[in-house]
């Protein structure tokens, strides 16, 4: 590998790590370097890549033998434990990117070039084969309108004069960060699921968690809360304004809203179900009315719900909806009006394979399973985990005792309770193998 090797972090995110048999081993996702007093280049330690399984795991520099601009090749030596970030380490696409600098060299100040935001990073390999950041790709802050910042935004065109400078010319790369944008680190990370990205979220310090809150969308935000330990999540409600986290809380499922509000002080909870609608609020407050641990506790009050003389093709309709969680669109459950929770009387519920297997114009009315027992909002979560278990099912039917329906309770509420606490943290650390 050439002494001259120098690569870009934002172009090396996203590249395919392969072992010296050309088998793949995961892909870069970040880029790890520590800052010293001894010099102003920050030395670049290890990259952070992700393994099957969406685990994230440090690689050693020293193990890198190649980097071009396709692919990274390691020795072929991986540590499959979990990164964990010490306190010393920095992550580049984490926590540099975005991040207001003083550009000082004399090129800058001649045209004009003070502050700035980071975009990239550069890396380059030493003679001596150390790896050490040595460039910065700076954009001069926006000073234009509103409406222009907004449609940068929402093009991913940035405006502004741009500088690739010597990272020794930068002041405020390494200090405590004012607000920092989270734009670039959220587009490193787009090709995530929710809850990988949750992950990664999770990682974060308390205050990057809280810049990437703000950027997101209420309903991205929502989505990747219902991922999030419970600590995490109190921490991100607590740290928004109160109508935003009002509306997060409205995007949310119900069931996870109300598990999220039971966590916070009562007044802070009742100061948000004030400032929702009161049709989204009403659900709420009725879950919090049950016992965490019974049926009522854990279901959902947004089933899909039809009356009896609804059809087939109706019905598939409504299971195929993209929003619709994949327990919950295996049922359906059939009501007399009102349709929404707490409905009319219950009369029975349909599995989508029925549905698959008979003609779209027949009413689903004439095809409804009566035979499985509803379960009383009280039940136990030993009761409902074992007819779960017993009927192969993954959700279940709540009413109350006038045999409305209330809502459903699925598998995946059943598995968060019965896994313990720390489940989210832990869950890849099973995977480890020596």
């Amino acid at each position: 590998m050439s002494a001259s090797t120098r690569v870009f972090v934002a172009r090396l995110t996203g590249l395919s790590v392969f072992d010296p048999l050309g088998d793949q081993v995961g892909r870069v996702r970040d880029v790890v370097v520590v800052f010293s007093h001894a010099r102003p280049d920050p030395r670049v330690i290890g990259l952070v890549v992700e393994v099957p399984g969406r685990r994230r795991v440090f690689l050693p520099m020293t193990r890198v033998t190649s980097i071009d601009a396709g692919a990274v090749i390691t020795t072929g030596l991986v540590n499959m434990r979990r990164f964990e970030q010490r306190t010393n380490e920095t992550l580049v696409a984490a926590e540099l990117f975005d991040r207001t600098v003083t550009v000082t060299s004399r090129e800058a100040e001649a045209a004009g070039f003070g502050q700035g935001i980071v975009e990239d990073i550069a890396i380059e390999q030493s003679p001596r084969r150390d790896w050490y950041a040595v460039k910065v790709f700076v954009r001069q802050t926006e000073v234009g309108s509103s409406a222009s910042r907004a449609m940068s935004r929402l093009t991913r065109r940035r405006s502004g004069k741009t500088m690739l400078v010597e990272i020794r010319d930068v002041v405020g790369l390494h200090d405590e960060a004012p607000a920092q944008s989270a734009e670039r680190l959220l587009e490193t990370y787009d090709d995530l699921k929710v809850a990988d990205l949750a992950e990664v979220i999770h990682d974060l310090n308390p205050k990057r968690r809280a810049e990437v809150a703000a950027a997101l969308d209420d309903d991205r935000l929502a989505d990747i809360l219902e991922e999030l330990p419970e600590d995490d999540q109190v921490e991100i409600i607590a740290g928004l304004d109160n109508e935003r986290a009002a509306d997060v809380l409205e995007a949310m499922e119900p069931d996870d809203a109300a598990d999220l509000l039971a966590d916070l002080p009562p007044e802070q909870a009742e100061r948000l179900l004030q400032l929702m609608e009161p049709d989204e609020a009403a659900p709420l407050r009725r879950l919090l009315s049950y016992d965490e641990k019974t049926a009522g506790g854990m279901m959902t009050t947004e089933p899909v719900i039809l009356g009896p003389e609804a059809t087939i093709a109706e019905a598939l309709a409504m299971v195929r909806r993209e929003e619709l969680a994949p327990a919950l669109a295996t049922m359906v459950y059939v009501c007399r009006p009102p349709l929404e929770a707490p409905t009319g009387r219950y009369l029975g519920l349909v599995h989508i394979q029925r549905l698959l297997r008979e003609p779209p114009h027949a009413s689903v009315g004439s095809i409804i399973d009566k035979e499985m027992e509803p379960l009383p909002a009280g039940a136990s979560l030993e009761r409902v985990t074992r007819t779960l278990a017993t009927y192969n099912l993954v959700s279940l039917p709540v009413v109350d005792d006038n045999g409305r329906l209330l809502g459903a309770v699925t598998v995946d509420d059943v598995l968060d309770h019965i896994l313990p606490e720390d489940w989210r943290e832990e869950r890849h650390e099973l995977e480890v193998r020596p």
